[in-house]
């Protein structure tokens, strides 16, 4: 099969500019629409239940609104088990105290008829959401750290703040994307975030190792030349791990319940992102830090033009 020979690092401030629009808007989304925080984080009451009458959100929500809930979050959950949609619903509210659970049942007895099989009340405090916020910020911040620790070790720092920044690119993409379309955040979508990040790790990290490969036989190169064939070479190992990866998590997105659907969604738009920044982020940085280095100013200087005609 014939080697690809792309210019991604030629064409680098198209891929910032690119980025830089990808990040702003992300950004903006985040602090006009906010994150739709789930339960675990912010406190309140779930009710979870299954109605043998079909009834829309606008049904459930004037039932709630009859007992002073009329800002509660309803939606219905999409679940191969139930019938027909409509029948089960999902109301996220301020935290309830067991009486009142039991009037809010009642309630919706009384419009949709309960099936009490499918029924069930999740109440969490504010202080546990607190420790959930906690502890997700913890693990992030400790993973950053070992992260960069073992890539300036194992390399050099200025692959690592390459690989470093590439991880906030990415990690403000899933963050902005989940603004944008207010789908809520969960524990477990920290735990897809986490595993994010391990993904684009990887993918950037692949790319680096033949970088530094490479870098040890320039020849008649400059260090963006050599970085773009380092990319060339290992492109379609690239382009063959980034779809195997996406296959099953879109299949998850698609025929998997609530809570793999979560989960899948975050890892979707994680590994598409790190798949993006690995290349056209990461690597187009590390070659405008190395270029600054006296030994690879010589060598722009003396071939540059080579660069330009490619």
């Amino acid at each position: 099969m014939r080697r690809p020979n792309f210019d991604f690092i030629g064409k680098r401030n198209w891929w910032f500019a690119f980025s830089g629009v990808l990040v702003a808007v992300s950004i903006v989304a985040l602090f006009v629409s906010g994150i739709n925080y789930g339960i675990d984080f912010q406190g309140g009451t779930l009710i979870d239940v299954r109605l043998e009458k079909a009834a829309s959100v606008q049904d459930v929500r004037k039932v709630l609104g009859g007992q002073g809930l009329a800002d509660s979050t309803v939606q219905v959950a999409d679940v191969e088990s139930v019938a027909s949609k409509g029948k089960e619903v999902l109301i996220r509210t301020e935290q309830l105290q067991p009486a009142k659970q039991r009037q809010v049942l009642e309630s919706l007895d009384k419009s949709f008829r309960l099936d009490r099989r499918g029924t069930s009340v999740q109440t969490v405090g504010p202080g546990w959401g607190d420790n959930v916020t906690r502890g997700a910020l913890l693990a992030l911040g400790m993973s950053f750290f070992a992260i960069l620790i073992y890539i300036s070790l194992r390399f050099e720092w200025k692959m690592a703040f390459s690989a470093m920044s590439a991880l906030v690119h990415d990690l403000v993409l899933v963050v902005g994307i989940y603004a944008l379309v207010g789908r809520e955040v969960t524990p477990n979508t920290i735990a897809a975030v986490l595993t994010v990040l391990g993904y684009s790790l990887y993918d950037t990290i692949v790319v680096f190792h033949r970088i530094k490969q490479n870098s040890d036989r320039m020849g008649k190169r400059t260090y963006a030349m050599m970085a773009n064939d380092s990319i060339n070479q290992i492109f379609v190992r690239w382009l063959n791990t980034s779809v195997i990866q996406l296959i099953p998590v879109i299949s998850l997105l698609i025929f998997g319940g609530e809570t793999l659907k979560d989960f899948a969604f975050a890892l979707m738009i994680g590994i598409m992102s790190g798949t993006y920044s690995s290349i056209f982020f990461a690597s187009p940085l590390l070659v405008v830090l190395k270029e600054s280095e006296p030994r690879f100013k010589t060598l722009r200087k003396k071939y540059g033009n080579m660069e330009a005609r490619a």
